[in-house]
């Protein structure tokens, strides 16, 4: 299983957000590709990287500083909020980010979807926002009337290959994840998983881990000390 440690990004600062809520937002620093440095020390691979200005207004805001994060650190980053067309697309993948994840896209413009998987193939993820059974969109601010199964299936069809999965309601809560929801979904369908939302402790790596699954996300458990960084990527590896 892939660690993705994560830094979520606004105004150019590595933030949290609570259950994603803009106006309940941390900073964690001034200077994200010093977190990145931290999470290469301590022996991840990966990086998990969210433009949340770009995920409520769409565009690249903080391209400047995810760059900084790839460059300086040399780490695989992948990278969603916002990436709404194939320019974005393109701008991204072209500077050297290894993939990027559609989320209010794969849902609204199948379209754009379909030609990115067909031009860039494994370098496209989905981003499955879920709340309460359905997919979120907007950057998590609206709730689509597309069932988690129906979202699955539709991509699973498309072509593809990595769906990050997110439960809204478990994420920066710190009650640990929704093992029930990515043991169903990792049986059912063929595509590659990434747990995302409420991963706060050892237990949580160690079961999803059991559970085969392709990726976990460790995001406010990493900035809270909650989860030594260092010894989850010893227990994966």
């Amino acid at each position: 299983m892939i660690l993705f440690p994560a830094i979520d990004i606004v105004g150019g600062k590595a933030v949290r957000l609570y259950k994603g809520d803009y106006d309940q937002m941390t900073v964690y620093s001034d200077h994200p590709e010093e977190i990145a440095l931290d999470f290469k020390n301590c022996g991840a691979t990966h990086i998990h990287i969210v433009d949340l200005e770009g995920a409520r207004d769409g565009g690249t805001p903080n391209l400047d500083t995810v760059l900084k994060i790839k460059e300086q650190s040399g780490l695989y980053c992948e990278v969603g909020g916002g990436i709404r067309n194939m320019e974005v697309v393109d701008r991204y993948l072209s500077a050297g980010i290894d993939r990027v994840i559609l989320g209010t896209a794969a849902i609204e413009d199948e379209a754009f979807l379909r030609e990115a998987v067909k031009q860039y193939g494994e370098r496209i993820a989905v981003g499955a926002d879920i709340r309460e059974g359905f997919i979120a969109v907007k950057g998590w601010l609206e709730r689509s009337q597309v069932t988690v199964d129906e979202f699955f299936e539709r991509m699973q069809d498309i072509g593809v290959k990595t769906i990050i999965c997110t439960d809204i309601n478990r994420d920066g809560a710190m009650r640990g994840t929704n093992l029930s929801l990515y043991r169903t979904m990792s049986r059912r369908y063929s595509v590659d998983i990434t747990a995302s939302g409420g991963v706060s402790s050892m237990d949580d790596i160690t079961a999803l881990k059991e559970m085969d699954l392709y990726g976990a996300i460790i995001g406010k458990a990493y900035y809270t000390g909650a989860i030594d960084l260092k010894k989850a990527v010893e227990a994966v590896q």
